[in-house]
């Protein structure tokens, strides 16, 4: 009986758009607050969301906290407790409610208290929390909220005094701020070695009062689970199967035990695709919970950038009880399968060539890709100023720059739901982590049930997310921390190994298989797998750390090595299933140092410059980290002299930004070797499925391993990593020792393909070089999906028989027609590379290439001149090698392309992408261009 009178309501509904039951919720943003010290000797407007730091610059207490050498000079505010308090009689407090305080992030360690009474204390930046204040308010006539903030620094070293500190210090990363494994803040604010250590605290995330009448419920957090019927995390789906939407809202209030849901799907035009009355519905724990069937064909599917369209849907889930609606919460989410293949190699795939072992890689809807991307770090050392303007733009950027995914790196934040949201409009991909990195970590009951707390939250929130691509319990947990663990202290090392496995195998996992079938989960970012998966076993995931079958591969990977020496040997690249971090840094350029630091200083080793430079970190609160600091410096200058002309200009302003820009030039050449090798590894025996390099962006302005500069300007990796990530590319792997000169052809589309590639030898000059090749040549290739081909074999060292290598260059240009997947329309792929045969460009016989700029200038619509400006760069007097144009501050965008190679007598037109003009459009009279040339002038 009940079952058709649900029935009946909900035919009621159909065609209606769902609405909440009205609540009053008052954000805290709207009161008026006041931030205080200990002693009242500060007293500032405070605001939420913010942090102290935040609010003591808009007073004008402090200076910028990202200008000169504020990180150190600021520390006192992160070791200083402080107080936001504000008055609650705006809010219009009822008698006959039920009232609520909803944080949903408070950083870090708080005590609250209304009307002069403490509520609570809070211990976790990454938890949500929720205090009924009822009995609080109840007798109180002006009622007023304290939230006092302990210094972090200071707590931490506390515990550090505690039983608490029981992990092996010796594998335990100290940046600056000792003891950030012992507290759950995010741990890059205690310092990293691309970023400052502000520590800061506040209320960093939106917060309420929620005031609840009899039988009224607040829906506090809300878990969509979409997944093919049947599906278990880690293991592909069957994709013929129906989907499964499991749904449950976590309320305040009372949920009635004889509830029900009815779960509705609606289109992006507001027309409903399907419904239907949740079943198996379970009321538990504050939260009710249910599950529907969609017919697959009810649905089309989201894809990643360039693998098919985004297509999303709302789903709506409204708690009913007697005929009527309770509450209901509608969340944009889309319909896709996302796995992590771990599983064995299978006979076919070694029948295929491919080496023995296990598979690592990603399968959208069924379907392998190639993963391409990057690695996202936090974008400002303070939350509250991370703006959707910034993180458009910088999403924008990852789009445009072909990738398809980003691993949000362990260990920031938990990544705001808009963050989530744009990603998944954009079909970015994001490899998510639980906050942990480089540290072994606490097992105390305490630790670990907080840990839970957190990680159910976060699990639950963002999973109706499409973008979302992985759980990973943290970074660099198993190959190094565990690594370390066995090398320094290999008589206590299986007591490291069953720690670690409490964490990331007995806490963080089962929070993942509890609360989501659609999701993969591994214990580590870099990793080797597990030896077994069984979902009906009490521990689910047995580990494999070690690789110790000779021949077999297993895991991905992560390379540093600072021997700039070996950059462009492939030997020392290391060879795995998918390459999760690698990288180099490089200087931002001098119109975003000009944002921090003063003229005076803006030269290569000033004591400022050398000190924003966290490589190497201090590894104590040191000031004067110069000896460290200037080793990254050396690590920079000594590979820009290995392998370029050196800057060496009269004008010291110029000099500094040339020194700037060949920093970032060895960067992306770098990139660019490692990228093209990983990727060409989709048809060797690695079956190598994904490269992502460190890092995405900059958190502040200073040398870093960033593409993109704190004000979301590209440096020249950003480019190069746009251009080498096309769909299909040509490259060359040269083995320096032996001489010998390979060209591969490497897609990753879906389909087989057919093109050619123009090989021609050039002097610097622009000359062919006949007596190489004799003329241009023309070779045919074909390339299956997801595959690689060769296209040349020579050796230079014959080839140094018949030319100057010096004064040489190889340039292959490719073009291929075919589909991108899910795309009906043919498209033309081209792409270019140069070669050239010696190791150094400085030792090369460079030529003036003779650039010369015109702004392409339509006098009949200025208007989209203004929006769209282009301009047509020629070389009129040699090869120009590292072509580079440069905009003046004032305006933010991206040109089409950068960091080119240019023949004479092939003019290059280049468009810009204007995200924000503050000059008018003035800005194009300053563009600039150069190349590897200028260096070498004064």
């Amino acid at each position: 009986m009940r079952v058709l009178f649900l029935l009946v309501f909900i035919l009621s509904l159909l065609g209606a758009p769902f609405s909440s039951l009205a609540q009053n919720v008052t954000p805290l943003s709207e009161l008026q607050w006041t931030l205080t010290n200990p002693n009242h000797s500060i007293s500032v407007p405070g605001h939420v969301p913010s942090q102290a730091h935040l609010d003591l610059y808009d007073a004008q207490v402090v200076g910028d906290p990202y200008y000169g050498l504020n990180d150190f000079t600021l520390r006192w505010v992160a070791e200083t407790n402080w107080t936001y308090t504000a008055s609650l009689a705006s809010v219009g407090i009822s008698s006959n409610a039920t009232s609520w305080l909803v944080f949903n992030g408070l950083d870090t360690f708080s005590t609250i208290s209304v009307c002069n009474q403490q509520i609570a204390t809070t211990n976790n930046q990454f938890r949500q929390y929720y205090f009924d204040i009822s009995k609080a308010i109840s007798h109180c006539n002006v009622p007023t909220i304290n939230i006092n903030f302990g210094s972090a620094p200071n707590i931490a070293d506390e515990l550090a005094n505690t039983s608490l500190n029981e992990p092996w210090k010796g594998s335990q990363l100290t940046s600056e701020f000792p003891n950030r494994w012992l507290i759950r803040k995010e741990q890059s604010d205690f310092g990293w070695d691309w970023g400052p250590a502000f520590a800061p605290a506040g209320v960093w995330q939106p917060a309420y009062v929620v005031q609840l009448s009899n039988k009224q419920l607040y829906v506090r957090n809300t878990l969509l689970d979409i997944y093919r019927q049947g599906q278990l995390n880690n293991l592909p789906p069957d994709q013929t199967k129906p989907w499964v939407v499991n749904a449950s809202l976590d309320v305040l209030g009372d949920i009635p035990q004889d509830a029900g849901l009815l779960i509705e799907i609606k289109d992006a035009s507001n027309r409903t695709v399907t419904s239907g009355v949740g079943k198996n519905v379970t009321v538990s724990g504050g939260a009710i919970s249910g599950s529907i069937v969609v017919e697959d064909s009810a649905v089309k599917l989201w894809w990643p950038n360039g693998l098919g369209p985004q297509n999303l849907y709302y789903a709506t889930v409204t708690v009913l009880n007697s005929g009527n609606t309770i509450v209901s919460s509608t969340k944009r989410t889309a319909f896709r399968t996302i796995v992590l293949n771990m599983e064995p190699i299978s006979q076919r795939q070694l029948d295929q060539g491919v080496r023995n072992g296990n598979n690592w890689h990603f399968e959208i809807n069924g379907h392998e890709f190639y993963a391409k991307g990057s690695n996202f770090i936090p974008p400002d050392a303070f939350w509250p100023r991370v703006t959707t303007t910034k993180i458009q733009r910088l999403f924008d950027s990852v789009v445009r720059g072909n990738q398809n995914m980003l691993r949000v790196w362990a260990s920031g934040a938990y990544q705001p739901d808009f963050i989530y949201d744009i990603a998944d409009e954009k079909g970015i991909l994001l490899w998510s982590e639980f906050e942990f990195s480089d540290s072994l970590y606490p097992v105390a009951e305490s630790f670990l049930d907080n840990v839970r707390e957190e990680a159910i939250y976060n699990v639950r929130r963002v999973n109706h997310h499409p973008s979302l691509a992985l759980w990973a319990g943290g970074n660099e947990l198993e190959n190094l921390e565990l690594y370390l663990a066995k090398l320094l202290d290999p008589g206590h090392y299986s007591r490291w190994q069953k720690e670690y496995e409490t964490l990331f195998l007995d806490v963080l996992l089962p929070v993942v298989y509890e609360n989501s079938r659609s999701i993969s989960y591994i214990p580590s970012s870099t990793t080797n797998g597990y030896l077994s998966l069984n979902h009906s076993a009490p521990h689910p995931m047995i580990q494999r750390y070690n690789n110790e079958t000779e021949g077999y591969i297993y895991g991905d990977t992560d390379h540093y090595d600072y021997d700039s020496t070996v950059a462009f040997n492939l030997s020392s690249y290391p060879v795995g299933r998918f390459a999760n971090e690698f990288g180099y840094h490089s200087m931002p350029s001098l119109q975003s140092w000009e944002e921090a630091v003063a003229p005076e200083d803006l030269h290569f080793n000033s004591t400022t410059i050398q000190l924003r430079n966290h490589h190497y970190p201090s590894g104590s609160l040191n000031t004067t980290n110069l000896p460290n600091s200037t080793k990254g410096m050396a690590e920079m200058t000594i590979s820009v002299e290995l392998y370029y002309p050196t800057p060496n200009k009269a004008d010291s302003r110029a000099n500094f930004s040339a020194w700037c820009l060949a920093t970032q030039i060895f960067q992306a050449d770098f990139y660019r070797s490692q990228i093209t090798y990983y990727r060409r590894g989709s048809g060797m025996p690695e079956r190598q499925l994904g490269s992502l390099y460190w890092q995405l962006e900059d958190i502040w302005q200073a040398p870093t391993w960033a593409g993109i500069e704190y004000s979301g300007r590209w440096k020249v990796l950003h480019y190069i990593a746009k251009d080498i990530y096309s769909p299909v590319i040509v490259a060359p792997y040269w083995n320096y020792t032996t001489g010998d000169l390979t060209a591969y052809v490497t897609s990753d589309l879906w389909e087989t393909v057919h093109g050619t590639v123009d090989l021609t030898w050039y002097d610097w000059s622009g000359n062919v070089l006949s007596n190489v090749t004799k003329g241009p040549s023309s070779v045919a290739f074909t390339v299956g999906a997801l595959n690689t081909t060769k296209v040349l074999q020579t050796n230079t060292k014959s080839l140094g028989r018949s030319v100057d290598l010096s004064n040489a260059v190889l340039r292959m240009n490719l073009t291929t027609e075919g589909h991108l997947p899910n795309n009906e329309t043919a498209t033309t792929f081209t792409h270019e590379f140069f070669y050239h045969p010696i190791l150094s460009l400085g030792k090369a016989r460079l030529v003036d290439p003779g650039l010369k700029l015109t702004f392409n200038d339509d006098d009949d619509d200025d208007d989209a001149a203004a929006a769209s400006p282009a301009f047509t760069v020629e070389a009129t007097n040699g090869v120009s090698a590292w072509t580079w144009l440069d905009f003046p501050s004032g305006v933010t965008g991206n040109f089409d392309s950068n960091g080119f190679w240019l023949v004479p007598g092939e003019p290059k037109t280049v468009g810009f992408d204007v995200k924000n003009d503050t000059t008018g459009g003035r800005w194009v009279e300053n563009v600039t261009v150069s190349s590897l040339w200028d260096f070498t002038t004064p």
